[in-house]
Protein backbone atom coordinates (compact mmCIF):
# COMPACT_ATOMS: atom_id res chain seq x y z
CA UNK A 1 0.00 0.00 0.00
CA UNK A 2 1.40 3.52 -0.85
CA UNK A 3 0.64 6.12 1.98
CA UNK A 4 0.10 9.77 1.53
CA UNK A 5 3.28 10.75 1.76
CA UNK A 6 4.80 8.34 -0.74
CA UNK A 7 2.00 9.86 -3.25
CA UNK A 8 2.99 13.51 -2.88
CA UNK A 9 6.66 12.30 -3.36
CA UNK A 10 5.34 11.04 -6.58
CA UNK A 11 3.35 13.36 -7.76
CA UNK A 12 5.23 15.95 -10.18
CA UNK A 13 5.14 19.44 -10.18
CA UNK A 14 3.89 21.26 -13.57
CA UNK A 15 4.62 24.66 -14.89
CA UNK A 16 0.99 25.79 -14.37
CA UNK A 17 0.93 25.68 -10.84
CA UNK A 18 4.05 27.42 -10.33
CA UNK A 19 4.79 31.28 -10.68
CA UNK A 20 5.20 32.75 -13.89
CA UNK A 21 8.76 33.29 -15.45
CA UNK A 22 9.98 36.84 -15.10
CA UNK A 23 12.47 35.65 -18.00
CA UNK A 24 11.04 33.29 -20.21
CA UNK A 25 13.88 32.86 -21.94
CA UNK A 26 16.23 31.62 -19.46
CA UNK A 27 14.08 28.95 -17.77
CA UNK A 28 12.68 28.22 -14.59
CA UNK A 29 16.02 26.39 -13.26
CA UNK A 30 17.87 29.90 -13.73
CA UNK A 31 14.87 31.18 -11.98
CA UNK A 32 15.39 28.48 -8.99
CA UNK A 33 18.80 29.17 -8.98
CA UNK A 34 18.55 32.66 -8.81
CA UNK A 35 15.76 32.27 -5.79
CA UNK A 36 18.46 30.03 -4.21
CA UNK A 37 20.49 32.79 -3.91
CA UNK A 38 18.15 34.96 -1.49
CA UNK A 39 17.77 32.22 1.08
CA UNK A 40 21.77 32.24 1.69
CA UNK A 41 22.92 34.30 4.69
CA UNK A 42 26.29 34.74 4.20
CA UNK A 43 27.28 37.30 2.05
CA UNK A 44 30.35 36.39 0.62
CA UNK A 45 29.12 33.08 -0.09
CA UNK A 46 25.97 34.07 -1.91
CA UNK A 47 28.12 37.16 -4.00
CA UNK A 48 30.15 33.95 -5.40
CA UNK A 49 27.04 31.82 -6.04
CA UNK A 50 25.61 34.79 -8.25
CA UNK A 51 28.88 34.91 -10.24
CA UNK A 52 28.04 30.89 -10.90
CA UNK A 53 24.40 31.98 -12.04
CA UNK A 54 25.67 34.96 -14.29
CA UNK A 55 28.68 32.20 -15.89
CA UNK A 56 25.80 29.76 -16.22
CA UNK A 57 23.23 31.92 -17.82
CA UNK A 58 26.32 33.10 -20.29
CA UNK A 59 26.91 28.86 -20.85
CA UNK A 60 23.27 29.01 -21.20
CA UNK A 61 22.77 31.51 -23.40
CA UNK A 62 26.24 31.92 -25.75
CA UNK A 63 25.05 34.35 -27.92
CA UNK A 64 24.68 36.84 -25.40
CA UNK A 65 28.45 37.26 -25.38
CA UNK A 66 28.43 39.00 -28.94
CA UNK A 67 25.75 41.71 -27.35
CA UNK A 68 27.85 44.86 -25.86
CA UNK A 69 28.42 44.75 -22.30
CA UNK A 70 26.66 41.97 -21.91
CA UNK A 71 27.72 41.22 -18.72
CA UNK A 72 26.18 44.32 -17.40
CA UNK A 73 23.11 42.94 -18.61
CA UNK A 74 23.25 39.82 -17.45
CA UNK A 75 23.76 41.07 -13.75
CA UNK A 76 20.99 43.16 -14.60
CA UNK A 77 18.53 39.92 -15.21
CA UNK A 78 20.17 38.61 -12.27
CA UNK A 79 18.68 41.48 -9.77
CA UNK A 80 15.16 41.41 -12.37
CA UNK A 81 15.04 37.87 -11.42
CA UNK A 82 15.75 38.41 -7.52
CA UNK A 83 13.07 40.82 -7.66
CA UNK A 84 15.45 43.69 -7.12
CA UNK A 85 15.91 42.08 -3.50
CA UNK A 86 19.12 40.02 -4.10
CA UNK A 87 21.87 41.90 -1.76
CA UNK A 88 25.94 41.10 -3.52
CA UNK A 89 28.97 42.48 -4.56
CA UNK A 90 28.00 43.09 -7.88
CA UNK A 91 30.80 44.42 -10.33
CA UNK A 92 28.02 47.04 -11.58
CA UNK A 93 25.77 49.15 -9.85
CA UNK A 94 22.19 47.50 -8.95
CA UNK A 95 19.27 48.64 -11.20
CA UNK A 96 16.10 50.08 -9.63
CA UNK A 97 13.21 48.81 -10.08
CA UNK A 98 11.39 52.13 -11.40
CA UNK A 99 13.72 51.81 -14.56
CA UNK A 100 11.96 48.87 -15.68
CA UNK A 101 8.48 50.61 -15.53
CA UNK A 102 10.41 53.37 -17.99
CA UNK A 103 8.71 53.46 -21.31
CA UNK A 104 11.63 53.92 -24.37
CA UNK A 105 12.09 56.82 -26.37
CA UNK A 106 10.48 56.15 -29.28
CA UNK A 107 12.63 55.41 -32.29
CA UNK A 108 12.59 58.10 -34.96
CA UNK A 109 11.40 56.83 -38.38
CA UNK A 110 12.45 58.84 -41.46
CA UNK A 111 9.03 60.36 -43.06
CA UNK A 112 8.60 59.76 -46.81
CA UNK A 113 6.36 60.71 -49.31
CA UNK A 114 3.61 57.70 -49.92
CA UNK A 115 3.19 58.53 -53.32
CA UNK A 116 5.35 56.33 -56.14
CA UNK A 117 6.12 53.77 -53.20
CA UNK A 118 6.71 51.43 -55.71
CA UNK A 119 9.88 52.99 -56.78
CA UNK A 120 11.61 53.21 -53.15
CA UNK A 121 13.56 55.34 -51.41
CA UNK A 122 16.65 54.53 -53.09
CA UNK A 123 15.82 55.96 -56.59
CA UNK A 124 14.41 58.97 -54.98
CA UNK A 125 18.07 59.55 -53.14
CA UNK A 126 19.43 58.50 -56.75
CA UNK A 127 17.40 61.59 -58.67
CA UNK A 128 18.70 64.07 -55.92
CA UNK A 129 22.09 62.94 -56.82
CA UNK A 130 21.66 63.13 -60.80
CA UNK A 131 20.19 67.03 -59.74
CA UNK A 132 23.11 67.57 -58.16
CA UNK A 133 25.29 66.56 -61.05
CA UNK A 134 26.46 69.03 -64.20
CA UNK A 135 24.77 69.23 -67.69
CA UNK A 136 26.80 66.49 -69.09
CA UNK A 137 27.38 62.72 -70.61
CA UNK A 138 27.42 61.41 -66.85
CA UNK A 139 24.42 63.36 -65.58
CA UNK A 140 22.42 61.48 -68.94
CA UNK A 141 23.39 58.20 -68.17
CA UNK A 142 22.44 58.26 -65.15
CA UNK A 143 19.30 59.81 -65.64
CA UNK A 144 18.75 56.97 -68.45
CA UNK A 145 19.66 54.05 -66.07
CA UNK A 146 16.90 55.64 -63.23
CA UNK A 147 14.19 55.87 -65.89
CA UNK A 148 14.97 52.07 -67.03
CA UNK A 149 14.43 51.30 -63.14
CA UNK A 150 11.49 53.58 -62.63
CA UNK A 151 10.12 51.01 -65.47
CA UNK A 152 10.93 47.87 -63.67
CA UNK A 153 9.35 48.54 -60.58
CA UNK A 154 6.31 50.03 -62.31
CA UNK A 155 6.34 46.11 -64.00
CA UNK A 156 6.77 44.58 -61.51
CA UNK A 157 4.03 46.26 -59.10
CA UNK A 158 1.45 47.53 -61.53
CA UNK A 159 1.17 46.52 -65.33
CA UNK A 160 2.84 44.59 -67.74
CA UNK A 161 3.31 46.82 -69.88
CA UNK A 162 3.81 50.85 -69.44
CA UNK A 163 4.45 53.37 -71.87
CA UNK A 164 8.05 55.25 -72.04
CA UNK A 165 6.47 58.44 -71.69
CA UNK A 166 4.32 57.74 -68.56
CA UNK A 167 7.59 56.83 -66.55
CA UNK A 168 9.30 60.09 -67.83
CA UNK A 169 6.08 61.96 -66.82
CA UNK A 170 6.73 60.39 -63.37
CA UNK A 171 10.30 61.09 -63.21
CA UNK A 172 9.30 64.86 -63.87
CA UNK A 173 7.22 64.83 -61.26
CA UNK A 174 9.74 63.03 -58.78
CA UNK A 175 12.16 65.49 -59.77
CA UNK A 176 10.09 68.23 -59.06
CA UNK A 177 9.97 69.15 -62.78
CA UNK A 178 13.74 69.61 -63.21
CA UNK A 179 14.42 66.31 -65.18
CA UNK A 180 12.87 66.71 -68.59
CA UNK A 181 13.23 64.18 -70.99
CA UNK A 182 11.01 63.38 -74.13
CA UNK A 183 11.54 61.20 -77.30
CA UNK A 184 13.59 58.53 -75.87
CA UNK A 185 13.40 54.94 -75.60
CA UNK A 186 14.36 52.84 -72.63
CA UNK A 187 15.85 49.85 -73.24
CA UNK A 188 13.32 47.50 -71.80
CA UNK A 189 10.57 46.98 -74.14
CA UNK A 190 7.23 44.78 -74.05
CA UNK A 191 7.39 41.09 -74.56
CA UNK A 192 11.62 41.16 -74.32
CA UNK A 193 11.88 38.54 -71.14
CA UNK A 194 14.63 40.21 -69.26
CA UNK A 195 16.98 39.31 -65.73
CA UNK A 196 15.11 41.85 -64.00
CA UNK A 197 11.17 41.58 -65.39
CA UNK A 198 8.52 40.55 -63.59
CA UNK A 199 7.80 36.57 -63.92
CA UNK A 200 4.44 36.59 -65.10
CA UNK A 201 6.24 38.66 -67.97
CA UNK A 202 8.56 36.19 -69.28
CA UNK A 203 7.29 33.81 -71.89
CA UNK A 204 7.28 29.89 -71.46
CA UNK A 205 8.40 27.29 -73.82
CA UNK A 206 5.72 24.96 -74.66
CA UNK A 207 7.16 21.46 -73.97
CA UNK A 208 8.53 19.22 -76.36
CA UNK A 209 7.32 15.99 -77.50
CA UNK A 210 9.19 12.95 -77.67
CA UNK A 211 10.20 12.47 -81.35
CA UNK A 212 8.91 8.79 -82.36
CA UNK A 213 9.68 6.21 -85.67
CA UNK A 214 7.99 3.50 -86.58
CA UNK A 215 9.72 0.10 -87.15
CA UNK A 216 11.10 1.06 -90.67
CA UNK A 217 12.50 4.44 -89.56
CA UNK A 218 10.02 6.36 -91.48
CA UNK A 219 7.97 8.79 -90.29
CA UNK A 220 4.41 8.33 -88.62
CA UNK A 221 2.17 9.00 -91.49
CA UNK A 222 4.05 5.58 -93.20
CA UNK A 223 1.96 3.42 -90.98
CA UNK A 224 2.84 0.45 -88.37
CA UNK A 225 3.18 0.49 -84.93
CA UNK A 226 4.82 2.96 -83.14
CA UNK A 227 7.80 2.78 -80.65
CA UNK A 228 10.53 4.63 -79.37
CA UNK A 229 13.29 5.07 -81.74
CA UNK A 230 16.63 4.35 -79.97
CA UNK A 231 19.54 5.45 -82.07
CA UNK A 232 22.65 3.42 -81.56
CA UNK A 233 25.60 4.61 -79.89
Amino acid sequence: MINTQQIDTLSLAYNTDQAPLKLSEYGRHVQFMVDHLQTMEDRDKRTHAAHAVVEAIAQLQPALKEQPDWQHKLWDHVHLLADYRLDVESPFPAPKPEARAERPEPVPYPVKSTAHRYYGNILREMITKALELPEGEERNALIFDIANQMKRSYLTWNKDYVDDAVIFKELRTLSGGQIDVENVALTIQHGIAIKYAPLHTKTKKANKKPFFKNRSGNSPSGGGGFKPYNRKK
